[in-house]
């Protein structure tokens, strides 16, 4: 029973966690050819499992990154804070990039080729991934006792992803509104992982509060715009 209670927290927190995963993804791969977004979910999410499964065959190792390896200010800095760290900053320059991006592409009346190549586009997913997959993976070890329950929650979670993946995508890339707010999403999270990775403990119900908020809010604009009648011409 009390692996059974273990199994149904873990897997809510790992899909809870994964939100972050598939926003990402859905980003990415929405600058690919078509013919090719649902191949990159796949492999990208495949090798989200395998890294978490690596990991978690790998605990002495994990639990060894939260270890302190220097000290700067006073404040020490582990392996996880530094893969934390480097992980916020890259969702952020990314984030960043892509709403500079797509707001300089609306303001031409030259759409801008698309530039990202099949292989680019997995090996980001991939370091996305090994960032995720560390958080994950600790959170796992602090929760549940037993490694059966861990790779079945995380696998329980990355089967969520890919089934969830290709809707969010499609609707993120029906919506450019949704995806600038997706990118505002990811630039959140950045600071939030750059933050933990400075020491700084930030609730993730506040963040997952406002993302929920703002989208909630964004879906009833459109809701109300795609109701809304044109005046008649009589």
């Amino acid at each position: 029973m009390e692996a059974l209670i273990a199994l149904l927290t873990l897997t809510a927190l790992e899909i809870v966690l994964g939100i972050d995963n598939i926003v990402f993804i859905s980003i990415l791969t929405d600058k690919l050819p078509p013919e090719q977004r649902a191949k990159a979910r796949f492999i990208g999410l495949s090798l989200a499992f395998l890294l978490r499964l690596v990991f978690l065959l790998s605990i002495t190792w994990i639990m060894r990154l939260e270890s302190p390896l220097f000290a700067v200010l006073g404040n020490e800095f582990s392996g996880r804070d530094l893969i934390l760290i480097a992980g916020g900053l890259f969702l952020m320059g990314k984030a960043t990039y892509e709403i500079h991006h797509k707001l300089e592409v609306a303001k031409g009346e030259v759409k801008v080729p698309k530039r990202l190549t099949f292989g680019l586009a997995i090996l980001q997913i991939v370091l996305v991934d090994l960032v995720f997959s560390v958080d994950s993976v600790i959170t796992a070890v602090g929760l549940a006792r037993e490694l059966w329950v861990m790779i079945v929650a995380v696998l329980i979670a990355i089967v969520f992803m890919m089934a969830f993946a290709g809707a969010v995508s499609r609707v993120i890339d029906a919506h450019p509104s949704l995806k600038v707010l997706a990118l505002a999403f990811l630039v959140l999270i950045g600071f939030n992982l750059m933050g933990e990775g400075f020491g700084y403990k930030i609730p993730k119900g506040y963040t997952y509060f406002a993302m929920a908020f703002s989208l909630a809010v964004e879906v009833l604009n459109i809701r109300l715009h795609t109701r809304a009648k044109p005046p008649s011409s009589v």
